[in-house]
Formats: structure tokens, C-alpha cells, sequence
């Protein structure tokens, strides 16, 4: 299934987000490339990418460059290898694909099913409750997508919520095979559900900022904000964990891997904490300047950083301008964007 999704990313970038990022207007062009120095290039792969002050005087002096002219270059050579807008948007739309059709899936299934009405189903006759196939392949399909986002973590450019992101697929890809393997399936596809409500409203938003529609993907990520903090906050606590901590304990009792289990769900409730916090902090500041900030992660830096100081509060949160765009991995983290 890990390779089924694979081929469903490159045929999808290939035949579908593609020709659809071009007749949006959306160039395959990266940033600024800089130009070529063989000192500055060993220094870039050998010793540091970012030199400090001294190091910056000493190449100034050996060149006879001046510094912000050192500076600029190696923030474009920085630049110079990261995804093309193009190449984020195709990974959006896929990511986006996914996450809508399996969460209409999940939704679909689990409206006939009678613990998404009542939560205390999910423990009766346990552990002696049937496997079905569409249980099983909603299961698969989702252990297979987190497994993916796990490794492509470590190719993709690292990012400042690396360490959250991992721990956060980390624990997803542990919830979903300790509950298989243990048949605490049915309060797993819950916790599935729920998660997927708001994913596919990032990618949303992701999608309109690199078509430059910035109204568009202002108002997505104020509903994808609303969805997420009233599933995570609300209904995952109020909902999954008082099953998982309350019910379950009153109906079939304190059993080996309980603890285990509901350890690994306290730790998803932490990090949607932390990203509530963050999403009410980026949204407040919209309000106030009438678009949502920049991502603090950016995969480009901007030049206003090293050449003049100013600050990038004024760009949008998916900035597409060739030396300012973005890109998430599905969340919010570090203190403004950073959501896959």
C-alpha cells in the first residue's frame, strides 16, 4: 500500500495537479540563482551555509566583495535548491486529494457504523469484534500514507517543526498498528475521522496561495483554524479520550496495554494544544493586519532578512514571490505557520 500511494503521488503531480498548476498561471521558475564562485561554493558545501561576521570579513577581504554582496550571495545559494512553486503546489494537490476522499470515506463508513453514535460500542465484546474489509482497508490506507509522510520528512528540506512533526508521525503510525494488532479498531477509525476533518482545509488553503488567491486562502485557513480547534480541543477530548480513559476502564477494565494506548493519545492531545495555540496566535495577528503572517519554516528566505533588516509580517502566510514562498507540512508550529 506504501507503493500503491507513492505511484498515486507521481502520476497524480504528473497528470492532474500539474497541467492544472499551469493553467493557473504557475511557473516551473525557483529563486534567484546565485552566481557561480568556486571559494564561496567550498565554503557553502564544506564548512557552513550561513557564515558568521568574522568569516564573512575574512571572504570580503580574500574576494574583495563587499559583505551584503557575500550575504545575498549565499542566501540565493540557499534559495537556489529548494521546491519550485510548482513543485509544492503538485504535492498539495495530492495531499489534498488524499485527505478529502479519506475522509468522506471515513465519514461514509462509519455512519453505519453504531459506536460513531455511541462510543461505548466500541467496547462491548472486546476483544472479539469482526475485522471487515472496508474497516480494514480504510486502516491500511491510512498506516500506508503516515508511513509515507514519515519518510519523506527525512528527504524533504528539514524543517523548524521537524521534532514535532516526527513526534507527531511517530505516534499516529504507533496508535494506528498498536490498535490493530490489539483490535482496537473501532476507537481507531474515530480518531482517524476526526483527524482528517481539517487536513484537506490546509491544503486547500496552500493550493490558492500558490495560485496567488490570497483572499481565498485567507478565508480557508480561518475555516480550516475553526474545524481544527473545535476537533482537537473539543470533540477529540470530550469525545475520544473520555472513551478511551473513562468508558473503557468501566467496561472492560485497567487491561495490560492501556496504558500504553491512552499514553500515546494524551500525546497527540499536547501537540494539538501546542498547534491551537499557535493557530489563535497567526489568526489573531490577521485580524489586525488583514492577512495571515508569513510562515516562520519558509523553505526561501526573503531578502528583506539580510539585506535590509524589514520585517515580513506584511507578506502573506504562502508568500509565491520568488524569493519569499513557503510551504507546510500540515501544521502550525515554531510560532506563526509551519500541517503531511
Amino acid at each position: 500500500y506504501l507503493v500503491l500511494i507513492q505511484l498515486f503521488l507521481g502520476n497524480s503531480c504528473r497528470f492532474i495537479a500539474k497541467p492544472c498548476a499551469i493553467n493557473l498561471g504557475i511557473q516551473d521558475s525557483g529563486p534567484h540563482r546565485a552566481q557561480p564562485n568556486a571559494i564561496l561554493e567550498k565554503v557553502f558545501t564544506s564548512i557552513t551555509k550561513s557564515p558568521d561576521g568574522k568569516r564573512l570579513e575574512g571572504l570580503s577581504k580574500q574576494l574583495d566583495w563587499d559583505v551584503r554582496k557575500i550575504q545575498r550571495w549565499f542566501r540565493h545559494r540557499r534559495n537556489q535548491d529548494k521546491p519550485t512553486t510548482l513543485t509544492k503546489f503538485c504535492e498539495s494537490m495530492w495531499r489534498f486529494t488524499f485527505y478529502l476522499s479519506i475522509f468522506f470515506y471515513g465519514i461514509r463508513f462509519l455512519w453505519t457504523a453504531p459506536w460513531f453514535w455511541d462510543t461505548r460500542q466500541c467496547w462491548y465484546n472486546y476483544p472479539f469484534q469482526p475485522l471487515t474489509s472496508r474497516l480494514y482497508y480504510y486502516y491500511i490506507l491510512e498506516l500506508a500514507f503516515y508511513w509515507s509522510l514519515m519518510f519523506s520528512q527525512f528527504t524533504d528540506i528539514k524543517r523548524k517543526d521537524f521534532l514535532i512533526m516526527f513526534v507527531h508521525h511517530l505516534a499516529t503510525i504507533g496508535l494506528i498498528t498498536f490498535s490493530y494488532m490489539n483490535n482496537m479498531v473501532r476507537v481507531g477509525t474515530l480518531v482517524l475521522c476526526l483527524h482528517d476533518a481539517s487536513d484537506f482545509l490546509l491544503e486547500a488553503a496552500k493550493l490558492a496561495n500558490y495560485a496567488k488567491y490570497q483572499r481565498v486562502c485567507d478565508a480557508f485557513f480561518m475555516l480550516f483554524g475553526v474545524v481544527f480547534i473545535v476537533t482537537r480541543l473539543g470533540i477529540y477530548p470530550f469525545w475520544i479520550l473520555n472513551t478511551t480513559l473513562f468508558e473503557s476502564w468501566e467496561l472492560i477494565g485497567p487491561y495490560p496495554s492501556w496504558w500504553l494506548f491512552n499514553g500515546l493519545l494524551v500525546t497527540l492531545q499536547v501537540l494539538h494544544v501546542i498547534w491551537s495555540y499557535l493557530i489563535i496566535r497567526t489568526a489573531s495577528k490577521a485580524l489586525v493586519r488583514g492577512k495571515v503572517s508569513k510562515d516562520d519554516r519558509s523553505d526561501v528566505e526573503s531578502s528583506s532578512e539580510e539585506e535590509d533588516g524589514t520585517s515580513n509580517s506584511t507578506k502573506g502566510i504562502f508568500s509565491t514571490s520568488r524569493n519569499g514562498s513557503n510551504r507546510l507540512n500540515g501544521h502550525v508550529a515554531g510560532g506563526q505557520w509551519t500541517g503531511e
